[in-house]
């Protein structure tokens, strides 16, 4: 069956021109103009993905998502001309799963799209070992070899580690990070976080300037980049 995408957007010419490159790529495409169109089609639509203006008419972008979280878990790609940090953090933190800047290419998109879509699919409880090249990281028994070595991490380290590495690609955002690590009394404190996230670095050899593990987006938060692979346990579907 064809993925079906919401595209939502009260811009016109973008609105035809991302459904028009989508139907070309074998996706069938949805559209709404504004928040209310798009929650009412989510809520009764078989989607597997939203791309999600946020200067709507009527309900704002963010609230769009807000309401769609308390209810679905419905993968949510931004795509808005707002292009600032705190824009981002905001419809980050609001629940929205990546978040690209108009205008953007389309094969930037369709890689956007692929990478939330494999996330989706792939999410549900931790499987019980991680593989990455040269890094293994054993979710039950909280063991982490890099290289075949045991790698000493303390209790906090180690949540964090696991926080990224279960969530790879995806841009962690500094509050989602200390609420899933420290706990839901933390949100800002970003230089705290920094610090933790300098020594797992220097115990899994990494190297911000050329990163192996772990990418810094500037004023958002961190990444991890490589992907699980195959032979994890669980990891093929």
């Amino acid at each position: 069956m064809r993925e079906r995408v919401l595209v939502v957007d009260d811009d016109s010419q973008m609105l035809k021109a991302v459904t028009n490159a989508l139907s070309a790529r074998g996706y069938e495409v949805l559209k709404a103009g504004n928040g209310e169109t798009a929650l009412s089609l989510a809520a009764v639509e078989d989607l597997d993905l939203v791309l999600l203006d946020l200067g709507l008419p009527g309900i704002e972008g963010h609230e769009v998502i807000g309401r769609l979280r308390a209810w679905s878990d419905l993968p949510v790609i931004i795509i808005s001309v707002r292009d600032s940090q705190e824009e981002k953090v905001a419809a980050l933190d609001a629940g929205a799963d990546d978040f690209i800047t108009k205008p953007f290419g389309m094969k930037e998109l369709l890689a956007r799209m692929r990478a939330v879509r494999r996330r989706a699919v792939d999410e549900g409880e931790p499987e019980p070992v991680l593989r990455f090249e040269g890094l293994e990281i054993h979710l039950l028994k909280k063991l982490v070899k890099l290289e075949g070595e045991p790698v000493h991490l303390t209790p906090t380290e180690y949540r964090l580690l696991e926080a990224m590495a279960t969530n790879p690609g995806k841009l962690l955002t500094h509050t989602w990070l200390l609420q899933k690590v420290w706990g839901p009394g933390y949100g800002t404190e970003s230089n705290y976080l920094r610090l933790f996230v300098r020594q797992l670095r220097r115990k899994l050899a990494d190297t911000p300037s050329a990163p192996r593990w772990i990418t810094t987006e500037p004023g958002l938060g961190y990444r991890w980049l490589p992907e699980p692979a195959p032979d994890s346990s669980g990891a093929s579907h």
